[in-house]
Formats: C-alpha cells, sequence, structure tokens
C-alpha cells in the first residue's frame, strides 16, 4: 500500500492550506496599508487646514502616491502567488518603514507626535516575523529615528503642554495614538485569527494522523491474521473434498449436503482471505479475471445476497453495462460494506441502482431506515462515525470513503426528504477497461 500518499489523500484537508497563513498576513498588511494611507491623507489635510502648519505638501503626496502605486502592485502579485515567505513580509514592513521616515523628514523628524508610528511596524514585524527578522526591524526603525534627529528640521509648533487638549502638539500625539491603537486591534484581531485557523488545522491533521495510524495497525494485524489462516483453510478445503467420497457418507445424503455446504463457506473464507491479502499489496496468487461492467456487478450483488438474510432488496442496472473490465476485489469489498449498513439500517426494504455511463460508474444506495446523524454527515470519511452505538462501529463506510478516493472517484451520503437515506459511489472505469483488442 502506498501510505504516504494515501495519507495525503485520504486525510481530507488540502495541504495547501498549511501555507496560508503566511498568504492571509500578507493580505493583511496591504489591507492596514491602504488605513495607513488614509490616515496620512487626514492628517496632512488637518495640520494644514486646521493648524496652518507649512508642509512641503508636492513632495509628500508624491510620496503617499509611490505608496499607493507600491500598495497597488502588492495587491496585483499576491493574488497570483499563494506563499509567502518572512522575507516578502519583511521587505513590505520595510518599505512602510521608509515611506514613513520620508513623511517624518518633510514634517519635523522626531519632533512630530506621529514619529512613534516606528512602534507600530516593530509591533507588526514581532507579529508576522521570525525573531532574526524583527530584530533587524528594530535595528533599522532605531537607525531611522536617528537619522531624522541628525538631519530633520523640527517641526515648528509651540510648546504649550500646559493647555491640554487644546495644544496643538497634544492633539497631534492623541491622533497618533488612535491610529496607533486602530490599527494595532485590527491587525492583532486579524492576525489572532489567522493563528487558531492555523491551529485547528494542525489539531485536524494530528486528528486524523491518530487515526490513520490506528487504521494502519487494524490493516497490519488483518494481513497477519489473513496470512495465518490461508494454511489452515486450505487444509480444511482438502479434507472436506476428500470426505466425500468416502463411502460413510455416500449413503447420507443429509450429511453430505451439509459437507457440501461446509465446503462452500470455507472456500468463501479463503476468498475472503485472498481479498484481504490483495488489498494489502500480497496477493495469494489469484490472478485477476477478465468480465464486465455487467457480470461484475451482478456477481457481487449475487454472492451477497446468498451470504445475508434479505428481505427485499430492488437491484437495477443501467447504462453501458457490457463494458469489457477487470474485476477489482477492493471494489467489491467498497460495494459490499454500503450493502451492509443499507442492510443494517433499512433491512425491511431498500435498493441498489448501478449506471455506467462514459466509464463512469455511479451506484446509488437507498433505503427506508433512520437516516444519517447531521454530525456524522458533516464527517464523513472520519472513523467511528457511526450512529449504531456500538464500539468499534463506523469503520466499514470510512474504509469505503476511502477506498473510492483511492480509486479517483467519491462517495457522498443525504437523507431523502420522503425518510431513508442514499449513499452514492461514483468510480472511473478507465483504470481497469480492457481495450477492444486486448486479449483475455
Amino acid at each position: 500500500m502506498q501510505m504516504a500518499a494515501e495519507r495525503e489523500r485520504t486525510a481530507g484537508i488540502p495541504l495547501p492550506q498549511w501555507d496560508a497563513a503566511g498568504h492571509k498576513n500578507m493580505h493583511q498588511l496591504i489591507q492596514l496599508r491602504w488605513i495607513a494611507i488614509a490616515g496620512q491623507i487626514i492628517t496632512i489635510a488637518v495640520v494644514t487646514l486646521g493648524f496652518g502648519v507649512a508642509l512641503p505638501l508636492p513632495t509628500m503626496v508624491q510620496t503617499l502616491a509611490v505608496l499607493i502605486a507600491f500598495n497597488i502592485g502588492s495587491h496585483l502579485r499576491w493574488q497570483e502567488i499563494p506563499q509567502v515567505a518572512d522575507r516578502e513580509l519583511f521587505i513590505a514592513l520595510l518599505v512602510d518603514v521608509a515611506v514613513l521616515t520620508v513623511q517624518l523628514y518633510l514634517s519635523g523628524g522626531t519632533t512630530n507626535p506621529f514619529a512613534s508610528l516606528y512602534l507600530l511596524q516593530v509591533i507588526l514585524g514581532a507579529m508576522l516575523l521570525k525573531a532574526r527578522w524583527t530584530w533587524m526591524l528594530v535595528a533599522i526603525t532605531t537607525l531611522c529615528f536617528a537619522a531624522l534627529a541628525v538631519l530633520s528640521q523640527p517641526l515648528r509648533l509651540p510648546l504649550d503642554h500646559d493647555l491640554g487638549l487644546s495644544s496643538h502638539y497634544v492633539q497631534g500625539m492623541m491622533l497618533c495614538f488612535v491610529l496607533n491603537a486602530t490599527l494595532l486591534v485590527v491587525s492583532i484581531t486579524r492576525i489572532n485569527r489567522n493563528v487558531r485557523e492555523r491551529d485547528k488545522y494542525l489539531a485536524q491533521l494530528r486528528q486524523s494522523a491518530a487515526e490513520h495510524d490506528h487504521i494502519v495497525r487494524l490493516g497490519l494485524l488483518a494481513s497477519g491474521a489473513a496470512h495465518e489462516l490461508g494454511t489452515p483453510l486450505a487444509t480444511l478445503d482438502v479434507i472436506l473434498g476428500d470426505w466425500q467420497y468416502m463411502p460413510e457418507l455416500q449413503g447420507n445424503a443429509e450429511l453430505r449436503n451439509e459437507m457440501v455446504e461446509m465446503q462452500a463457506q470455507v472456500r468463501r473464507c479463503k476468498r475472503i482471505v485472498s481479498d484481504i491479502l490483495q488489498s494489502a499489496g500480497e496477493p495469494r496468487g489469484e490472478s485477476s479475471a477478465k468480465t464486465t461492467v455487467a457480470d461484475f456487478l451482478n456477481h457481487i450483488v449475487t454472492d451477497w445476497r446468498n451470504s445475508r438474510a434479505v428481505a427485499a432488496f430492488d437491484y437495477t442496472l443501467r447504462g453501458d453495462v457490457e463494458l469489457a473490465i477487470v474485476g477489482d476485489s477492493t471494489i467489491q469489498q467498497m460495494i459490499c460494506n454500503v450493502l451492509d449498513n443499507a442492510l443494517e439500517a433499512s433491512p425491511l426494504w431498500f435498493a441498489m441502482e448501478a449506471e455506467c455511463v462514459d466509464g463512469q460508474l455511479t451506484i446509488t444506495v437507498t433505503d427506508h431506515g433512520p437516516g444519517f446523524p447531521p454530525q456524522m454527515l458533516a464527517q464523513l470519511g472520519r472513523p467511528y462515525q457511526s450512529s449504531k452505538g456500538r464500539p468499534g462501529s463506523g469503520l466499514g463506510l470510512y474504509l469505503s470513503v476511502n477506498v473510492a478516493r483511492t480509486l479517483g472517484g467519491s462517495l457522498t451520503a443525504q437523507n431523502r426528504a420522503e425518510g431513508g437515506a442514499s449513499v452514492q459511489v461514483s468510480l472511473p472505469l478507465l483504470p481497469l477497461t480492457i481495450a477492444p483488442h486486448a486479449s483475455p
């Protein structure tokens, strides 16, 4: 069995989600940058129009235009690329730091109350990046702050802090605080949501791995038991065959009939053992036989009905049923599992309808039973999800779902409006199809 590929296919969780956190964080930065751009525009307008402070507006507007162009480019780029590394996030934060430094240089440097916005970049880096990238960002922002203290011209605002909220400087600091707080709340809330989604995804992976490990152990146990049972069953088959010709039994028709029945049951056990070993990738030497869709399904249904007490069972076969295929024991086991579940849920009546169209086999099994619980439908294909209430139940449907996935098909279930449930198996027959010119 190709266990690694099987785990990837049957986990039910798409692997690209593993890299979704970085992509979401990049889009988070893009959204925060739009908020920051809007905040800068509002701040420049308030300072120039409301406070009457003279600023180099053309240069500051050009800097904002560069930031807007960068954000548009980032949005278009990261729509096409699903994976985002720490390096890309670090570069995006560096662009924000560079634009902030230019704007502060043009508007008072360290005397500008918005100089504390450097802390926002550092906090975002600490939340989004690994430690080495974050410390690099701390060093860069510290150098930028020091350069502003040396090179920029002070902002010409009166030092009237004693006026409280009437002070323009205090008003600027309060506006900076509100902007910082708003951006941090928005960013931390969304980043925490991304972290929770990642943790949920990892928890599902761990649960899936534990379930698959348990199934692997069951498979190894079944394979070992099948190996051990093969020899005694073959011996019993030979002994029963010899007993049929013993003179002591020739005159006892009732005992002879029982011997024939015993031999048929032993051969059925041998066939089950062979199917288990073949599913485990250890065939016992029986070769696959050429058949048709109709003969293959009819044989499965006949064998299944002969070994179960079935009250009422409707069986319908439609479509291109004479398509030549090679019989696959795993499909037989899957169909028998679905029929067993339907029989247990609705012993008085159930039906199976098989249709083969364009190389696609669709098998629908319906019943008049109680149906599936909603939580079971939501987790279809998970082991031990069963409505039978017995320890260890629920593996049959789990194995059937995963067999269908392994063969490139699907298994779905739903409750019927008129009562009961419906299970549909869809399988591509191309891997089993025999070309018209092929020899048997």
